[in-house]
């Protein structure tokens, strides 16, 4: 009975060797390996099925009807074998495989886009599967295992067991509505705008950039008087879009070409006056998390 013999690889591909060459002799010096050992092999592989497999005459051999159809499943067997072999090194390797990476929102519009479309050219088998949501969120999730990458905006002090990179610098402009005076300017001093009403990055929520906007106004000489609070970016961008205060926002959110929005440069070369772009991932991130973390360096990066 078939539990009698082991369907090795090497016994199924002795077996499918005298198939292709139907002569044992030919098959052995393929195999690099005497005759007699392969025939034994084949007689051994005929007893433990049951079945003929071979027709033996002296010009060489023959399939019979079973034998056809075992060199045909025994061929799948081995491409099977093959292929998961080749499936678990790839994935070992980061080249195949799921990752789970999150996002704050703002993030889609610009960055994102690229790296799904460096990976989808350099890692066809890794499948990217996307989650949105707060910055502080996102660092919990990537903390907790829920998600393996997690790209954030100047996060606020992560925990110990999480790990930061770094993968693109932005400069932070003024943001005024539209019919602003100073709208088509073509760069201002942060002073100028002293006397308007802010929408602000809330503290709890935003506190990196929330930190930022106060130091870089008081460096400029004053303390921003608040028209409104917001937990996010697209809060800020759209307070400001209302026509009711300016705000101090990343440049790149420009790209949004929001017609009731101009963002002007702001001159000066204040450290404050800079938002960073991170990738937050824990300390043993996987091969797949480890190849998606050089694509951000070489292709995320502005």
């Amino acid at each position: 009975m078939i539990d009698d013999i082991h369907l090795t690889r090497r016994l199924l591909e002795q077996f499918l060797t005298v198939a292709d060459e139907k002569h044992f002799g030919r098959a052995a010096e393929r195999l690099s390996m005497s005759q007699p050992p392969l025939s034994q092999s084949i007689q051994r592989l005929e007893r433990g099925l049951g079945v003929r497999l071979l027709e033996r005459g002296p010009g060489g051999v023959s399939l019979t009807a079973a034998g056809e159809t075992f060199a045909a499943d025994a061929q799948r067997l081995l491409d099977s074998q093959s292929a998961a072999i080749e499936r678990v090194r790839r994935v070992a390797s980061g080249l195949a495989g799921d990752v789970r990476v999150g996002y704050v929102s703002i993030l889609s519009h610009h960055y994102l886009p690229r790296l799904l479309r460096a990976a989808a050219e350099e890692l066809p088998g890794l499948r990217v599967h996307l989650h949105q949501d707060s910055a502080a969120a996102l660092a919990e999730m990537v903390r907790s295992g829920t998600l393996d990458l997690g790209f954030l905006r100047d996060p606020s002090p992560l925990s110990a067991d999480l790990v930061s990179r770094g993968f693109a610098v932005e400069r932070i402009a003024a943001a005024v509505p539209h019919d602003h005076p100073l709208a088509r300017a073509d760069e201002i001093a942060l002073s100028d705008l002293r006397e308007e009403d802010f929408v602000l990055p809330d503290a709890a929520a935003l506190p990196a950039l929330a930190h930022q906007v106060q130091l870089a106004c008081h460096e400029a000489g004053f303390t921003p008087r608040s028209r409104a609070v917001s937990d996010d970016l697209t809060g800020l961008f759209s307070y400001v879009a209302s026509g009711l205060c300016v705000s101090l926002l990343p440049e790149r959110l420009r790209d949004f070409q929001v017609p009731e929005v101009a963002f002007v440069p702001l001159r000066g070369a204040s450290p404050y006056l800079e938002t960073s772009l991170v990738a937050v991932h824990r300390p043993e991130a996987d091969a797949a998390v480890l190849r998606l973390l050089e694509l951000i360096t070489r292709h995320m990066a502005p």
